[in-house]
């Protein structure tokens, strides 16, 4: 199926759902209404689906695949939390801290994950916590998801497979006990080494679908059983909430 352009009818139903003009939705976006019935037959493009999503504070997986539920919520024009499980309430800017800095009293302290060299210029790599690089989260905000702050890590998104809804350098939080894969949800895994935030799907007999938002680069890699015991691929944990500054 081509969700690229089920993305414009997509959002020709909710504009029509939710009696929003064209013209109006156009001008709210600032472009030219023709643009806007091109997407509906083309689809949205890539480069507008951010604008699309906040305007009308709607999920990038539901403009994107169909994914429910079909709205999400936006934060400020700081710090924006994205994804339908990222529910995460912010006051103020994500912040990253040193062990000389204190914490504030509603506030943790998430340690990232990051990738270390087995050994030099070998080119092997494992995933480990760092030492010195965490996260200020606050405590409410872990409540409200059910996440324990023990089990809580903060990873950095690193290169362009998941734009538009996560660009390089967007941050995500990591809920490590749970690590059950649902359909469609976004994961941290450890793919040999390599420290990957992903879309996954279970596929028959115990084989895994990993999936990008950027699929046109980066298409769909399926793992048969023994495929995901050969290439060392394990879960870390589920995604519950991310952020990106523009």
């Amino acid at each position: 199926m081509d969700t690229h352009k089920h993305s414009g009818e997509r959002l020709r139903a909710y504009l029509q759902e939710k009696g929003i003009r064209y013209a109006t939705f156009a001008a709210m976006l600032g472009v030219d209404p023709q643009n806007v019935n091109n997407w509906f037959s083309r689809g949205v493009p890539a480069n507008k689906h951010r604008d699309v999503c906040k305007q009308l504070g709607l999920s990038f997986e539901w403009l994107l695949d169909g994914t429910l539920p079909k709205e999400a919520s936006w934060g400020g024009a700081s710090t924006t939390t994205v994804g339908a499980s990222a529910q995460a309430e912010i006051t103020g800017s994500v912040e990253e801290w040193s062990d000389d800095t204190p914490l504030d009293d509603d506030t943790v302290a998430l340690p990232f994950l990051k990738e270390v060299e087995l050994a030099a210029g070998s080119g092997l790599t494992a995933v480990e916590r760092s030492s010195n690089k965490q996260l200020r989260f606050g405590k409410y905000s872990l409540k409200k998801e059910g996440v324990q702050a023990e089990h809580a890590v903060a990873v950095t998104v690193r290169g362009n497979s998941m734009e538009p809804v996560l660009p390089d350098g967007a941050t995500v939080a990591v809920n490590t006990i749970d690590k059950t894969i649902t359909d469609g949800k976004t994961y941290a895994i450890n793919h040999a080494g390599q420290l990957r935030v992903k879309l996954l799907y279970r596929l028959p007999g115990g084989g895994l679908r990993i999936r990008s938002y950027n699929r046109d680069e980066h298409p769909d890699e399926e793992y048969t059983p023994a495929q995901v015991q050969e290439q060392e691929i394990s879960v870390i944990g589920r995604v519950f909430w991310g952020a990106m500054f523009f």
